[in-house]
């Protein structure tokens, strides 16, 4: 049996376990497996036994007491490898570990053959009217506090009786349901052992069917070998290549905002040459004018000379500031970056971009051939592992046990009515035990009753009546009941005590803290040539270090039994199926990826002798000071309206006349080319904007032709950098991503083989129903079952026993109160005045009108 054990659960990892080889690095993404198929085991191990707990536990207290030495884990190796005795000192031992029992023991003898002694003496005694025998009570001043303590104690005693009887029967009933419940308990363990069998097979299927997970992750990989490792390639050399491009493409932007602002001057220059021109014209008419009505006679008299002389020195002022007239032009500049935007640049570069964008579709097309051995050698590994699970003979090893466990069961279902059977029979022999106890507690407590409610304090002795004797006489037949029945059950007592005790202190304790198991997991204990029994038993190699603690361990955790019985020393997986061979091959043909990107032009050479041409354009020989220089003049010199007005004024200080005259007239025309001109040159949108747009695009051709050609040959060389890199060094980053993406796919495989070691470890054949087998065997129904019951058995029942013994005396006390005599003490009249009876009297005097012959002991 225990072969074919092994066997199944070697099949349960036979489709999975493999030597791997260390995770790669970068670790590929997760993948999601779900769950391993499992149904929840109905049994649990774990007994609450309830109220009763209350009494096992006070048991396990003075079990404590009588035996509080640890477990002799010495003496139980010594005594499995038949070593026992070969020193003095190992029954010295036994006896200090066993002396709680044995003084015990001892104790419970004595009571055995003391106590049917004393009771027969006891008897004799009687017959010869000695030990309380003679019929015949002597009268005390205490006789009624005597009475009413020997009836305290008796009633005392009989209560302790009374909760031990009920401690015992508790126990007694316990046991008997529990057995009959065990039905269900043996059950639900047989119900887990199927369902561990049954589920086994779909459990490996399962596993087996999550190799297509992988496939298909892997395939999904290999079918986007463009977007993941041509993205992969693009993306490294675009560290180069993008820059570069960028860098053509912005000088190709260059250019066309070269040429708006050499067109945006030409225009704006005309524009503010033509609103100029005029106003100097008219400005130089005006002067002229002026200048004409000074040399008038007039301005030589007296008092005009000094005035005209002023406005003479004056006339210089009317003139234009801002001469644009003078400026160079940028028409021979304009032309060559006409001709230069005769070839499109940017459509140049973006044919570059298209072309290293197209870097996924280079790679589709170049590995296709090496990707379709690859999805071959995916197929043909499922196909392996799917044809190797068909060769393992699961389902007979299955079949078989499966045969077994239901034979099992109905051994079990057929033997139970014959273990209800005789639990009857005991639970029937407890119970009469418990009866005679109950008996004799009916005697002392009717005794009781009809003694105390009979009891007639002015009655004499020999005159009490008929419920007071009768309740003397239930004691006395207590006492008898008590010496008949006191040893046999003392014997009962012993013998449970002794076994119960030891089943507890040396196999429940030792089984809870896992003593029991360091024991059996003792080297050479089983089997002196062995130092692993169960790796010995399991896999003829006693050198592995299988323990039975360890087993029992995992398989209450619920482990897979396949990591709990270490069946990899049994059945060597890799030998039959070792996927990382596999994975070497997926591995050697993603190494032979050659991708081949010479193909891919980043910027021809039109490109770049259309940007040596634009370097040489000559923008940077334009005059840009000059430009600046004439913008930020003002139009006129002076300020027309001020000079007119100061004309005007000082037309006022000469003499009226055609003089005065003159000079205002020329003042007024002043004014109208200020208004008509300078106004419109100033505030016009015309002349703004030209204005406005002549100062941007003059900075601009200042920044764009600042080292013009060195940044021209910067771009063309980060071109030829980066085509240099894409034609000679691309291979060194297309390995290097090669093998990143090899690390992906051949990672899927190694998350499966983990998540296969893992499940097989935790989740596939969880072994915890075994591990409930072996408690519901010790645990549940040897412990908590049957010896907690017993020993609280014996716990009561030898209570009660012990307490018979000062009931025994205090009923024999007792019934002197409650009978009625034959004789009694009789005191003279004169001196007591009570009893009416004579002093001299003093000896018992026979009444035959009460005497009793049936009160004879």
């Amino acid at each position: 049996m225990a072969v074919e054990l092994c066997l199944l659960l070697l099949l349960l990892c036979g489709s999975t376990i493999s030597e791997v080889q260390p995770i790669y690095k970068p670790p590929p993404g997760t993948l999601d497996f779900g769950f391993v198929p499992s149904k929840m085991y109905d049994t649990g191990a774990y007994h609450e036994p309830g109220p009763i707990g209350i009494l096992f536990k006070i048991v396990h207290a003075f079990l404590y007491l009588v035996q509080p030495n640890s477990f002799p884990q010495d003496l139980i190796r010594k005594l499995a490898q038949q070593k026992f005795g070969n020193t003095q000192g190992d029954y010295q031992k036994a006896i200090y570990y066993e002396i709680g029992f044995i003084v015990s023991t001892a104790l419970g003898l004595v009571f055995i053959l003391l106590l049917p002694l004393v009771g027969l003496c006891f008897c004799m005694c009687r017959c010869c009217d000695n030990c309380g025998g003679e019929m015949h009570q002597r009268q005390k001043k205490n006789a009624d506090c005597q009475r009413s303590c020997f009836a305290t104690f008796l009633f005392v005693a009989s209560l302790i009786i009374s909760v031990g009887v009920l401690c015992a029967y508790a126990a007694n009933q316990h046991l008997t349901n529990q057995v009959r419940g065990a039905k269900k308990l043996v059950n639900s363990n047989f119900k887990d052992l199927k369902i561990f069998l049954n589920d086994t097979p779909a459990q490996i299927d399962y596993l087996v069917s999550q190799y297509n997970t992988t496939k298909d992750k892997a395939l999904s990989d290999l079918n986007n070998v463009g977007p993941l490792l041509g993205s992969r390639v693009q993306e490294q050399l675009g560290k180069e290549v993008r820059p570069a491009l960028d860098a053509a493409l912005t000088m190709a932007g260059a250019i066309r905002e070269t040429k708006e602002a050499l067109e945006n001057v030409s225009v704006s220059v005309e524009v503010l040459q033509e609103g100029t021109e005029r106003l100097h014209a008219n400005l130089t008419d005006v002067k002229t004018h002026l200048s004409n009505t000074l040399n008038d006679s007039a301005c030589s008299a007296t008092q005009a000379a000094s005035t005209c002389n002023i406005i003479r020195n004056s006339l210089n002022q009317l003139s234009i500031h801002a001469n644009f007239s003078g400026l160079p032009g940028v028409s021979s500049q304009l032309a060559k970056v006409n001709d230069v935007l005769k070839i499109d640049l940017s459509s140049l570069v973006q044919k570059g971009y298209a072309a290293f964008n197209d870097t996924p579709d280079l790679v589709v097309n170049q590995t296709r051939n090496i990707l379709s051995d690859i999805k071959n050698v995916l197929d043909s590994i499922g196909s392996n592992i799917t044809t190797f699970t068909k060769t393992l003979p699961v389902q007979k090893i299955l079949a078989d046990l499966t045969v077994y466990l239901t034979q099992s069961e109905a051994y079990v279902q057929d033997y139970f009515p014959i273990v209800e059977q005789y639990d009857f029979y005991r639970w029937l022999g407890c119970l009469i035990l418990c009866c005679m106890l109950v008996l004799i507690l009916v005697f002392y407590y009717l005794g009781l009753l009809c003694g105390t409610c009979g009891y007639d304090k002015h009655a004499s002795p020999t005159t009490r009546g008929c419920i007071s004797n009768t309740g003397g006489n239930f004691l006395m037949a207590g006492v008898g009941f008590s010496f008949l029945f006191s040893w046999v059950l003392m014997i009962v007592v012993v013998l449970t005590f002794v076994t119960g005790g030891n089943v507890e202190k040396l196999v429940c304790e030792p089984f809870e803290d896992k003593t029991l198991f360091k024991i059996l997991d003792t080297p050479y204990l089983l089997n002196q040539h062995w130092k692993n029994y169960l790796s010995g038993i399991l896999f003829k190699n006693p050198d592995i270090n299988l323990t039975f603690e360890k087993v029992y361990s995992d398989c209450k955790e619920n482990k897979g039994i396949y990591t709990s019985l270490q069946l990899e020393h049994l059945f060597n997986i890799n030998e039959f199926l070792n996927i990382s061979m596999y994975t070497e091959d997926v591995a050697l043909k993603i190494e032979h990826i050659q991708i081949n990107l010479s193909k891919i032009i980043l910027l021809d050479e039109i490109g770049k002798e259309n940007l040596l041409n634009f370097s040489s354009s000559g923008i940077e020989g334009i005059n840009f000071a000059a430009y600046l220089a004439e913008i930020n003049k003002s139009v006129t010199k002076v300020d027309l309206l001020s000079f007119a007005n100061d004309l005007e004024a000082r037309a006022d200080q000469l003499p009226k006349g055609a003089l005065e005259n003159a000079l205002k007239g020329h003042a007024n025309s002043i004014r109208m080319i200020h208004n008509q001109q300078v106004v419109p040159l100033e505030q016009a949108m015309k002349y703004v904007k030209a204005r406005s747009t002549l100062n941007q695009s003059i900075r601009l051709l200042k920044r764009t032709s600042s080292e013009l050609t060195v940044k021209v040959k910067n771009v063309i060389s980060s071109v030829n950098t980066a085509q240099l890199l894409i034609n000679n060094n691309a291979s060194l980053v297309i390995v290097q991503e090669t093998k990143k993406y090899m690390d992906t796919i051949v990672g899927y495989f190694e998350q499966y083989i983990e998540w296969v070691k893992e499940s097989i470890a935790m989740e596939v054949a969880a072994c915890k129903p075994i591990a409930n087998v072996i408690d519901t065997a010790v645990d549940i129904f040897l412990c908590s079952y049957v010896t907690d019951s017993v020993n609280t058995f014996w716990f009561g029942l030898g209570g009660s026993s012990i307490f018979l013994i000062p009931a025994i005396i205090f009923a024999v006390k007792l019934s002197k109160y409650y009978r009625r005599m034959d004789t009694e003490d009789v005191y003279d009249d004169t001196e007591n005045g009570n009893n009416g009876y004579h002093k001299e009297h003093l000896y018992g005097i026979h009444n035959p009108v009460f005497t009793s012959s049936v009160e004879q002991w």
